[in-house]
């Protein structure tokens, strides 16, 4: 017998289906059920989202949190305000801190870099407070910088209160807010990402696991991070890629270490096996030139600035095709950034995707007479269509 949840939990999954690949749903199958909370799948090239449970739900992310600490220390080591060789000074707060640990001893030294291993590999709630202490001067301030990235990013659902995870009442995320922080964290420096698919750490004579199963379970893991509260469940963001195509899955509030490693693990499978990834255009890419009117040059280079791609049902990626549109009559100057157009993906008439065509460098307004000259030939343009 059918029953009311099954309906329900069906439409929604048709519903999320719909969105990210509505003219070839038929072709794909609801995702597998799912015993977690929340869960959202990801193509992480076109940051589409395939399938989802509950994934804007407000929920405690327990170490998850982790990724954040660690997403800011790569950003501050790329700004060059610190670098992985520079010594910090575990203070008192940072190792009397409880939970997991990389056990590091107060008063003593340890690099930026191997505390960066301890966050992300051993989940030390002490080497998260160090280095928050060593980027802001103290976790509160720092927690300040966690909430402004997470706001950047578009983390809608998400507010930290610790560099940690630790419980506290105003402290939440969500499945998709985590997934979209892997998403950005895949594509800041694929040094540091490397990092989240080692197995083991060891430090101080200690010598832990990274607490992700599925690394040593499908080669095609490669991070990211495992979560884990009372009042959290076990959480798991783990990322995959096969050939050219890579998925991230956020999962929320499992039963079990195991548990949240057999969800996951379904999750990736379901994407990898009924979608396709394809990206026509990376971030930064002169797509065209669009011809400029009334301008010190006659066109302007034309391009996208960010990762053009999209996820559709398998075997119906080579269907697509990629139009640049730019504005019919773009008139100088013209600023660099400026939007001048629109980059459609297409399956046949059908529109997949949209987004901005924008100028890549810019163009002054020409001398009297070009401006002129471009006046008579608009107007006769006009005239005669």
């Amino acid at each position: 017998m059918t029953t009311p949840h099954f309906l329900q939990r069906l439409a929604l999954s048709f519903t999320v289906l719909i969105a990210s690949v509505a003219w070839s749903a038929p072709l794909v199958p609801p995702p597998p059920e799912i015993a977690a909370k929340s869960y959202v799948l990801m193509d992480a090239a076109s940051g589409d989202v395939l399938a989802q449970h509950d994934g804007d739900t407000r929920l405690p992310p327990a170490s998850l949190t982790k990724m954040m600490t660690a997403y800011i220390a790569t950003l501050e080591m790329q700004r060059g305000r610190i670098h992985p060789g520079d010594m910090v000074t575990i203070s008192e707060k940072a190792w009397r801190t409880g939970g997991s640990k990389m056990f590091v001893e107060v008063g003593k030294q340890v690099s930026v870099d191997d505390l960066f291993h301890g966050i992300i590999i051993q989940s030390g709630n002490d080497a998260s407070i160090a280095m928050a202490e060593h980027i802001a001067g103290s976790e509160d301030a720092f927690v300040s910088l966690m909430n402004a990235e997470a706001q950047r990013l578009g983390m809608r659902n998400t507010h930290f209160t610790d560099a940690t995870g630790l419980p506290h009442p105003d402290h939440y995320s969500s499945a998709h807010d985590m997934a979209i922080l892997a998403r950005a964290i895949i594509n800041a420096d694929p040094a540091h990402y490397a990092i989240y698919k080692q197995k083991y750490f060891l430090w101080n004579g200690i010598n832990q696991p990274n607490r992700n199963l599925l690394l040593w379970r499908d080669d095609a893991v490669d991070g990211l991070k495992t979560g884990h509260t009372e009042e959290a469940g076990y959480c798991l963001v783990a990322s995959a890629k096969r050939g050219n195509e890579r998925l991230i899955a956020a999962v929320f509030g499992t039963d079990s270490e195991a548990a949240r490693a057999a969800e996951t693990a379904k999750l990736l499978t379901y994407g990898f096996r009924f979608f396709d990834s394809r990206t026509f255009y990376n971030k930064g890419a002169v797509v065209t030139d669009v011809p400029v009117w009334k301008g010190a040059a006659r066109s302007v280079k034309a391009g996208v600035n960010d990762v053009v791609a999209v996820s559709v049902a398998a075997g119906e990626a080579d269907k697509l095709v990629a139009l640049a549109i730019p504005k019919p009559t773009l008139i100088a100057p013209v600023k660099q950034g400026d939007v001048i157009g629109k980059v459609e993906i297409r399956a046949g008439d059908k529109v997949i995707k949209q987004v901005d065509l924008v100028a890549t460098e810019s163009v002054e307004q020409g001398g009297f007479f070009r401006r002129i000259w471009d006046s008579i030939r608009l107007f006769f343009r006009g005239l005669f269509g």
